[in-house]
């Protein structure tokens, strides 16, 4: 069982609870981005697991008749071990929910990983795509403060798939990355012109940042192009449902029994959230 210090950012660890807080938050008209805990495997028997997993609750989204969709990690589905073992177990998820007209995101880690991820997404979003006839597509995220995301998100301008946008979490190294905050965030701004201008729709804007989230309202009705808001659960929640009141949002939900990790995560990166952590434990 999650404690409750921990339940502010994880809806739970089963996919019942998971769709229970789905369900909870269809209900203020923001949409979930599921995702089942889990990273970095180098053996066979937990991506084997969490692949079957992750079929399965396609199915439940499906049957449930949730507005949700599924998000998946790379070295989730055995990256590690390799691009073959990946690119089979994530074809398995991606034809299922290809059958249950179910959305699948391919999230980005860290920056050894975006060849394999890219050229696996652009091969998938190609091969699956229908055209239009339903809501199930293939989505990928890219990450503003790599120096070569200006080429990939030119790549990508064509590929009937969906483009996820954030600054980046992960701590690269300088010889590929932008370092700076400030500059990782006139990159997003900058990517975000771009794909608002030439892109045909399917844009993700994933960002917490005032900044960022009133750039793309002004790129939207400057170009008219659709596009949606990503966010964390936990995380200015508030913000999310004034947001979706006009525009589509979509919250990033995680859950499973690997939570401990992700919530760590989640306090120590924003002071907000240290706070929060802090009254809980005090029960203040």
């Amino acid at each position: 069982m999650i404690p409750p210090i921990a339940n502010r950012f994880v809806a739970g660890e089963t996919p019942a609870e998971v769709l229970e807080h789905v369900r909870t938050i269809n209900q203020r008209d923001v949409k979930a981005i599921v995702n089942l805990l889990g990273e970095h495997y180098d053996e066979r028997p937990p991506v084997r697991s969490d692949a079957a997993e992750y079929r399965s609750l396609v199915e439940d989204v499906a049957e449930s008749d949730l507005e949700a969709c599924v998000s998946i990690k790379p070295s989730q589905l055995g990256l590690d071990i390799g691009e073959d073992v990946f690119r089979e177990e994530l074809e398995s998820i991606v034809e299922t929910a290809a059958e249950h007209g179910v959305f699948v995101w391919i999230d980005m880690e860290d920056h050894t990983t975006t060849d394999a991820t890219l050229d696996a997404y652009e091969e998938f979003a190609r091969e699956y795509d229908d055209d239009g006839g339903s809501d199930f597509g293939v989505g990928v995220c890219v990450q503003a403060n790599l120096e070569r995301t200006r080429d990939d998100v030119e790549r990508l301008a064509d590929v009937p798939g969906k483009v996820r946008f954030v600054k980046g979490a992960y701590d690269e190294p300088e010889a590929v990355a932008y370092t700076d905050r400030e500059r990782a965030t006139q990159e997003l701004k900058d990517l975000l012109e771009y794909a608002f201008e030439h892109y045909d729709g399917g844009i993700g804007v994933g960002s917490h940042d005032p900044e960022i989230i009133d750039h793309a309202i002004e790129l939207h009705e400057e170009y008219g192009t659709d596009f949606e808001f990503q966010m964390l659960m936990g995380v200015r929640e508030d913000v999310q449902y004034d947001l979706a009141e006009e525009y589509e949002v979509y919250q990033y939900v995680p859950y499973g029994g690997r939570w401990l990790s992700y919530f760590y995560r989640r306090v120590m990166e924003r002071k907000e959230n240290l706070r929060f952590a802090l009254r809980a434990v005090l029960g203040r």
